[in-house]
C-alpha cells in the first residue's frame, strides 16, 4: 500500500489475517480501489497489480488490502484493527528503496531491513515466529 495514504509517519504497518475469520463492521462505509506498483523503481511507470485496497468512504483511512493470488489472507493496517494485537517478536521494514528521505528507521535487535520485499513471505514469518494459526 502506498505510504502516502497510510498516515503521517511515512510508512504503513500491515499485518496478516485469515480471510475467513476477518470481520468488518460497517461495510457500507468501505470503498475499494485497484492497487498499483512501482517495483521497477521507475517513478511514473506504475503498473496495475492484482491487489485491491480498501478504505473508509468518509475519511479516506486505509483499512486493508487483499490479493486474489492469496485468497485465504487479507492484509489489514494494524491501525484499523479494534481487537487486541500481540506485540510482534520483531519488526520487518520493507520497500525501503521507496522510503521518504526524512523517515528515521529504527535499528538494532528486533528490526530487519529490506530494500524491497524479503524472500520470506509474511505467512512464513508467522510460521517462523510461532504465530501461525491455521
Amino acid at each position: 500500500m502506498c505510504r502516502k495514504t497510510a498516515g503521517g509517519g511515512g510508512y504503513s504497518i500491515n499485518i496478516m489475517a485469515q480471510a475467513d475469520t476477518f470481520k468488518v463492521e460497517g461495510e457500507e462505509h468501505v470503498a475499494v480501489h485497484d492497487c498499483w506498483t512501482d517495483d521497477d523503481g521507475h517513478p511514473g511507470k506504475l503498473k496495475k497489480s492484482s491487489g485491491q485496497g480498501y478504505y473508509c468512504l468518509h475519511c479516506g483511512s486505509a483499512l486493508w488490502a487483499s490479493d486474489p493470488a492469496w485468497l485465504q489472507w487479507v492484509y489489514p493496517y494494524a491501525s484499523a484493527i479494534d481487537s487486541e494485537l500481540p506485540r510482534p517478536p520483531e519488526l520487518v521494514h520493507i520497500m525501503l528503496d521507496f522510503a521518504a528521505p526524512w523517515v528515521q528507521l529504527p535499528e538494532g535487535e528486533g528490526h530487519r531491513h529490506f530494500k524491497r520485499y524479503p524472500d520470506e513471505s509474511i505467512e512464513d514469518w508467522h510460521r517462523r515466529n510461532g504465530l501461525y494459526q491455521p
